[in-house]
């Protein structure tokens, strides 16, 4: 399958997950609008997730899929089996252990998570009450992430890819169904958070079956191989989580700003990963087992046309999503959200944080370009580097700008610490001669971002004639969908005429084997 096709794949499956992802978020706006409640489960739920981004979807699959592809091109199926199966075993037991331990000391880490939440009366005891419920999904979602990286590693990327589709599907089902019968909206989506993590892995257990790379419960032991795989998820843990880093700094310093202000950075965040995950992660995933492979085969300028293929394609899809987003965040922020307890005001708060998201949106998934070059060459230490000065930069443009613009600030200090990631990941592997860009990237990306231009001048005139118009919710929506389709169109001609990008282009990328 080509690297396109791959991407393609991984990325519908993503739209899907992302799509039904915005769903949730409009029954949460409904439920929970953007007060404590909201605030609350937020944190409750990014915590898990944090650990997750960190040591398995993160740190371990950049670590576990180089070593589990090498196993399976030098020693065969059931080398590579008995690998995943050992590896399986040990992080059961380790993240068993974790999470009864976070239970027991959950009042303190929320005290180190959301500080500000003690200012509220009530609000710190509903966040340790969802916490507690929700912090078990890790545990599953660990374990689902290492069938995930078997089913990529095998060239299988559909049914991974569809998981995130069940959290959804599964917390929008807990919301309506308990929701009657819980002290609050949030303990309805806390326990239905819960059941998204065992239905995800009883998933990717059955699809692993069906791939006949069924995963049986051994006796835990670390073996060499176990032993180096975890020695190299610790430093990567860091680079490959330092987006989801910087958010949960983001959520630290907003639960001192005010009320909502946490909630309002969780609705921006979840629009501008639409995109992202649909491109980013699609990317990510595709890339790694492929980059692994052909550098096992000594493939060396293969790898680093992939690479730029990989970024051409990432540009041509985010910089003019990043566009639209910028100008037209209040009506995408209206229309998603602004129904029940969410009103005109948590809109317009929200849509400035989704500017200033937006603008980072390109470097997030050029992140996720660069980072499998250091990965599939089994250097996990090197993006840990980076990492910890993109973190320190961040901290830094918290700081500088909370008090001056609030939670926009802490969205904008995210931004700009992404693009310092990326021009620091570049500098370095360009330096050690692993990327450099190649003709064809260099002809089309200013020529992308001129597209993006002209596109972005159609939205703004558009949505100045059009959106004083958009009185009801129907209306709104008709509205947005129009400027949606115009600037679709825009970008598509400017992009054609400038050379660009064409539909020939993609079909040529999509044809083209790995």
């Amino acid at each position: 399958m080509s690297l396109f096709r791959s991407i393609a794949t991984v990325g519908g499956f993503t739209m899907m997950s992302r799509v039904t992802g915005l769903m949730r978020e409009m029954m949460i706006a409904h439920y929970l609008g953007a007060g404590a409640v909201a605030d609350a489960f937020f944190v409750a739920f990014r915590f898990p997730n944090l650990f997750r981004s960190l040591f398995a979807e993160g740190a371990f699959n950049a670590a576990f899929v180089p070593l589990f592809t090498g196993k399976l091109t030098a020693e065969g199926r059931e080398e590579a089996r008995l690998f995943a199966e050992r590896a399986l075993a040990v992080l059961f037991v380790a993240l068993a252990l974790f999470v009864a331990v976070m239970e027991v000391f959950m009042p303190w880490a929320m005290l180190g998570l959301a500080p500000g939440f003690e200012a509220t009366p009530g609000k710190m005891d509903l966040a340790v009450e969802f916490s507690r419920i929700c912090f078990p999904y890790l545990l599953f979602i660990s374990l689902t992430s290492l069938q995930a990286g078997v089913l990529n590693s095998l060239g299988r990327f559909a049914a991974a890819a569809a998981t995130p589709v069940l959290l959804n599907l599964t917390s929008m089902a807990g919301l309506w169904l308990l929701v009657g019968h819980t002290p609050t909206a949030g303990h309805a989506m806390a326990w239905g958070t819960f059941a998204a993590g065992i239905i995800q892995f009883a998933w990717l257990f059955l699809a692993a079956r069906r791939a006949g790379m069924g995963l049986s419960p051994r006796r835990p032991r670390l073996s060499p191989e176990v032993r180096l795989l975890f020695k190299r998820i610790v430093p990567g843990a860091v680079g490959a989580g330092v987006y989801q880093v910087n958010l949960v700094i983001n959520t630290m310093i907003a639960s001192m700003v005010a009320d909502g202000a946490v909630s309002y950075l969780n609705y921006a965040d979840r629009v501008n990963q639409l995109p992202l995950g649909v491109v980013g992660i699609a990317i990510g995933t595709a890339l790694l087992p492929l980059l692994s492979r052909q550098l096992k085969e000594g493939a060396v300028e293969a790898a680093k046309t992939s690479q730029n293929r990989a970024m051409e394609f990432g540009l041509i899809l985010t910089l003019p999503a990043a566009t639209a987003l910028m100008v037209i965040a209040v009506p995408v922020i209206r229309v998603l959200f602004e129904r029940g307890s969410f009103g005109p005001h948590e809109t317009e708060a929200t849509a400035s944080a989704l500017v200033a998201f937006a603008l980072g949106l390109p470097a997030y998934v050029l992140v996720k370009v660069l980072t499998p070059a250091f990965f599939a060459r089994e250097d996990t230490a090197t993006p840990v580097r980076v990492a910890g000065a993109t973190m320190a930069l961040n901290v830094a443009l918290n700081l500088a700008l909370a008090p001056v613009l609030g939670h926009v600030g802490m969205a904008l200090s995210t931004a700009l610490a992404a693009w310092f990631n990326v021009a620091a990941l570049a500098f370095l592997l360009k330096r050690r001669g692993f990327f450099a860009m190649d003709e064809r990237l260099r002809g089309k990306a200013p020529r992308i971002i001129a597209a993006c231009a002209v596109m972005g001048a159609a939205l703004w005139a558009g949505k100045l004639v059009l959106w004083p118009l958009a009185q009801g919710q129907w209306t709104a929506l008709a509205v947005l969908a129009g400027l949606v389709v115009a600037g679709v169109l825009a970008f598509a001609v400017a992009a054609q005429l400038l050379g660009a990008a064409s539909l020939a282009d993609i079909k040529s990328m999509m044809r083209r084997k790995g």
